[in-house]
């Protein structure tokens, strides 16, 4: 099989059927460390989510400081939405302030309140002089699969871990050198696939 001429392409193949996601609440939640590559990786994850019939108003974006917190930040706002699903409250419709700066946009029909189908946590470390690096990069990583080990709802592994500014803006799309492929896309659809199989799985669909 012949190599894709670009590097950030690692040939993630389409899933055999189409997951229709237009009933599931999602969550995403991003570091604001690096934002340049930050927000497209968001960006190509909700338009991903999108495009497989997600309505925009039922993609929940929160943002934590750095990739440390976004273990934390997934475990609560899960169990929250659980409580929300239950309790009808409405405190969890804010926009990242990334993507959304002034007033966010009127949703075309009333938000779901539910618990969320999978969630996205979506950080970029790169690598410094220091061990710094290797440390939260192993913290994050083992807090996030226990996360979605403890709570039964899939997280996508959105962290970049990146040797330098430029591989992690080409693995958003946005390199200089070369532009790239963005992974956020990837983590949307991967979202959207966890979430869609998970609720099946829990019915014992197989």
């Amino acid at each position: 099989m012949s190599q894709h001429p670009d590097s950030t392409v690692k040939g993630l193949a389409p899933p055999a059927e189409r997951f229709d996601a237009s009933g599931e609440r999602f969550l995403i939640v991003h570091a604001r460390w690096n934002e340049s590559v930050i927000q497209p990786l968001v960006e190509g994850a909700i338009e991903t989510m999108i495009k497989s019939g997600v309505k925009r108003e039922n993609i929940v974006v929160e943002t934590v400081p750095g990739s440390y917190e976004l273990p934390m930040a997934c475990s609560r706002l899960i169990a929250a939405s659980q409580i929300q699903a239950s309790a009808t409250a409405t405190d969890l419709m804010g926009a990242s302030s990334l993507l959304d700066p002034a007033a966010p946009a009127a949703p075309s029909s009333a938000p779901l309140t539910g618990p969320f189908a999978a969630a996205i946590a979506v950080g970029v470390l790169i690598k410094g002089s220091t061990q710094h690096f290797e440390y939260i990069s192993e913290a994050v990583s083992h807090g996030l699969m226990r996360v979605q080990l403890d709570t039964g709802v899939p997280v996508i592994y959105g962290v970049l871990n990146c040797n330098t500014d430029e591989q992690a803006l080409q693995r958003a799309g946005v390199g200089k050198e070369t532009k790239g492929h963005n992974h956020g896309e990837d983590w949307g659809n991967a979202a959207v696939e966890l979430g869609v199989k998970t609720k099946r799985w829990a019915k014992g669909s197989i």
